[in-house]
């Protein structure tokens, strides 16, 4: 099954866990992103990956139109739902592929995409396809969780990620970020880079993980060094992983 396969599988099963997650439905970041959009009441919006739409229906007030698009059908009736329950009534949802979007070009004066990149394996073309829709001078703000910039710590997060979620193919440096921003065309204007707190239990509920898998990787985290451990803050309780800490980036540009 390839990666695109899988995220389909992952999502369209765990749809509901996606609407009702703490971590994508709320948290700064989302508050920071709609505020350092400056996004106007004449905006198209376009929402990469939408998941369970929370980034759509943060934006949807503030502007003339949001797109809402997803691979996982599944997942986007269940944003439908979510995002019409709040009575927004700008918001179209469109199934389709990141990394070859279905639209014209310089069709939106603002991209988003939130907690979504991680999950795609050609990340270069889908910054690419993001530049392409985006008019002149358009905004593109990115939101995901980051490898850091230490291999051993960026081969032990992406690691983990993937054993907890067949889906997940690699999370980024933001090194690597700044990098492809700038060769793809944008111009670079805002990082903020921030941490992640995880609970252990419902970070692996969230894509319901078999009890065998859970325990191997919690002996995977409590097995590595303690550099490792120190960095992701792994608490652990009686032999048990209680939480962890992961590394996230805020990105702005401008085509």
């Amino acid at each position: 099954m390839d990666i695109k396969a899988k995220v389909q599988e992952q999502f369209g099963k765990n749809a509901d866990n996606y609407i009702t997650s703490p971590i994508h439905a709320k948290g700064k970041d989302l508050e920071l992103m709609v505020m350092l959009s400056k996004a106007t009441a004449q905006d198209r919006v376009l929402d990469i990956a939408t998941g369970g739409g929370h980034t759509a229906n943060a934006f949807s007030p503030h502007v003339k139109e949001v797109t809402a698009l997803d691979l996982t059908s599944e997942i986007l009736v269940a944003a439908k739902q979510f995002i019409n329950e709040q009575g927004r009534d700008n918001v179209s949802f469109v199934q389709g592929d990141a990394e070859n979007l279905p639209f014209e070009k310089e069709s939106f004066e603002l991209v988003t995409c939130r907690i979504a990149p991680h999950h795609f394996p050609d990340v270069k073309a889908f910054v690419s396809e993001a530049f392409r829709v985006l008019v002149p001078d358009g905004r593109f703000l990115l939101i995901d969780n980051t490898a850091p910039e230490i291999l051993e710590y960026d081969q032990f997060y992406n690691h983990v990620e993937k054993r907890r979620d067949p889906s997940h193919y690699r999370a980024w440096k933001k090194s690597e970020w700044l990098q492809l921003f700038e060769e793809t065309g944008f111009t670079f204007e805002q990082m903020h880079a921030f941490k992640k707190d995880f609970v252990f239990d419902s970070w692996c509920s969230r894509m319901q993980l078999a009890s065998k898998d859970k325990e191997e990787l919690e002996n995977d985290m409590l097995s590595a060094s303690e550099r490792v451990k120190e960095y992701f803050k792994i608490k652990e309780k009686e032999g048990h992983v209680q939480t962890f800490t992961g590394d996230a980036v805020f990105i702005k540009a401008r085509k």
